[in-house]
């Protein structure tokens, strides 16, 4: 194991030494897998499969109907459903993407704790818990896809539009389609060498953003109607309810992106949305454009993320949960406005 939370750099030599020296490897994400999850599996088994590695994807959660073009070959497995506990035993290593947190990776973590092989984890993500793995980590990275561009180049895999369209889709919605502060210069870099590779920007924004069926559009409806604003007009935050989704004829993935909508209203610079689970109690998502930490704040519920985005899960009733949020957004909100000004870029 590596050390805390603060690890800016990947050790490369090491990580080349785990891929070159073993042949079958299972590879897995978080629940509600977003394109940088998938999109960062999809290109890591592209870079393994032409070192001539075995490679298995599999993940707690179906890739969203909204999201499956990005996996024409339906090379994503689901566990339970595709395929059992039982078919995951003889991989020599196990490697999670784009989390470093037992909760997120929901019944993948049972497999990951009684995997017998090495284990491994390539994430951008500031906190983390003790997986037991082998960490490979930068938290400045802009999304884990650019960390498996980075590993393919180490290993000396060159990049093929079959590798690249993925890696641009993970990248390109991490950084909001290049317009969070997280977009540097060398991401530019990157998502030049994934074009030049084969992925085509237009064809990606087509299919993640203009493809809208009408329950997703009428649940937004829902959403943004009820969003409402404190702290004159630096916190908006909405919820969203089981009902809603039946009344809208939407699915869970649905949500996706709404969130950043209310960071969008003039003068916000803190949102929140709570979305309730099928199982019980809420998902809930932080969004800033100030020196507010949505890490920290997601933390007081055992989740995590960046300090610009940030998610946790928390149980109860929508009172429950939206009074136990909101508390602890309000004092973060407050501590900012009162002892930092906020930074009105976006990130």
């Amino acid at each position: 194991m590596q050390g805390p939370s603060a690890v800016m750099s990947i050790n490369w030599n090491r990580f080349c030494e785990i891929i070159n020296s073993h042949q079958t490897f299972l590879l897995s994400s978080h629940v509600r897998p977003d394109c940088d999850a998938l999109g960062s599996e999809l290109g890591m088994a592209g870079i393994l499969t032409s070192l001539g590695k075995q490679v298995t994807i599999v993940n707690g959660d179906a890739v969203p109907p909204n999201l499956a073009f990005i996996d024409p070959e339906q090379c994503i497995l689901q566990l339970g459903e595709d395929i059992q506990p039982a078919d995951l035993v003889d991989f020599e290593v196990m490697m999670v993407l784009d989390t470093s947190s037992w909760a997120q990776l929901g019944p993948m973590g049972d497999i990951l704790r009684s995997a017998g092989g090495i284990k491994m984890v390539l994430d951008h993500h500031v906190g983390e818990d003790d997986l037991g793995a082998e960490l490979f980590k930068n938290t400045t990275a802009e999304a884990t896809g650019r960390l498996v561009v980075e590993a393919g180049g180490e290993l000396g895999v060159p990049l093929t539009a079959k590798i690249a369209v993925p890696l641009f889709a993970a990248q390109a919605t991490d950084t909001g389609w290049y317009r969070f502060q997280s977009t540097t210069g060398d991401a530019l870099r990157i998502a030049a060498q994934l074009v030049d590779a084969g992925a085509v920007p237009q064809d990606l924004y087509a299919s993640l953003y203009e493809q809208e069926t009408l329950g997703r559009l009428r649940l937004r409806g829902i959403i943004l109607a009820k969003t409402t604003t404190e702290l004159d007009g630096l916190l908006a935050y909405t919820y969203v309810e089981q009902r809603d989704f039946d009344q809208a004829g939407a699915l869970q993935s649905d949500t996706e992106d709404v969130i950043n909508q209310l960071l969008a209203v003039s003068g916000v610079k803190v949102a929140v949305i709570l979305v309730e689970q099928k199982t019980g109690g809420f998902k809930i998502s932080f969004r800033s454009r100030c020196k507010v930490d949505c890490s920290r704040v997601a933390a007081h519920f055992g989740g995590g993320g960046h300090k610009a985005a940030a998610g946790a899960f928390v149980e109860g009733s929508l009172h429950q949960a939206q009074n136990k949020v909101l508390n602890e957004v309000r004092k973060a909100v407050l501590l900012d406005s009162t002892l930092s000004p906020c930074n009105d870029m976006p990130h």
